[in-house]
C-alpha cells in the first residue's frame, strides 16, 4: 500500500510541476526598478547571499516571485538535483528543508534562514525602497 501511495505522489508531482512552473513564469511581478548607483549597492549587498532551494516548491517560488519583485540578483542553489548543494545545505544549515536563505555575515560567519515568510521579511526589511 504505502508503494502506491508514493507513487501516487510522485505522478501528481510529475503532473502538477509544469503548472506551478508555467504558473509562477506568467505571475512573477516586475522587478522595482532603481537608478543606477542604488541598483550596484543591490547588487553589492545581494551578492553574500544564496537561495537553497527545489525548482517546483510552492514556498520556494513564494520566495523567487520577491526575489524578483525587490529586483534581486541572488544565486539560486538547486538542492533537489545536485548533490554537492544539497550536502552543502545539510553541513551549514544543519537540515535539507528548502527554501534556505544563506547569508554570509560581514564578520565572515553565515546565517542560515529558513522558511519562506521569515526570508521574504528579512529581504523587505533590507531591500525594500523607502
Amino acid at each position: 500500500m504505502r508503494v502506491i501511495i508514493r507513487y501516487f505522489f510522485r505522478t501528481l508531482r510529475l503532473v502538477l510541476t509544469p503548472f506551478m512552473l508555467l504558473s509562477e513564469k506568467l505571475s512573477t511581478p516586475r522587478g522595482i526598478t532603481r537608478a543606477a548607483d542604488d541598483q550596484a549597492r543591490v547588487d553589492e549587498a545581494s551578492k553574500d547571499l544564496a537561495l537553497y532551494q527545489f525548482t517546483a516548491c510552492p514556498f520556494c517560488i513564494k520566495v523567487r516571485k520577491e526575489i524578483a519583485r525587490l529586483g534581486l540578483n541572488i544565486e539560486t542553489r538547486n538542492a533537489q538535483h545536485d548533490p554537492q548543494h544539497r550536502a552543502a545545505l545539510e553541513a551549514g544549515g544543519g537540515r535539507v528543508k528548502v527554501p534556505c536563505l544563506k547569508i554570509r555575515q560581514d564578520d565572515g560567519s553565515e546565517r542560515w534562514l529558513y522558511e519562506s515568510a521569515e526570508i521574504k521579511a528579512w529581504l523587505q526589511e533590507r531591500f525594500e525602497p523607502a
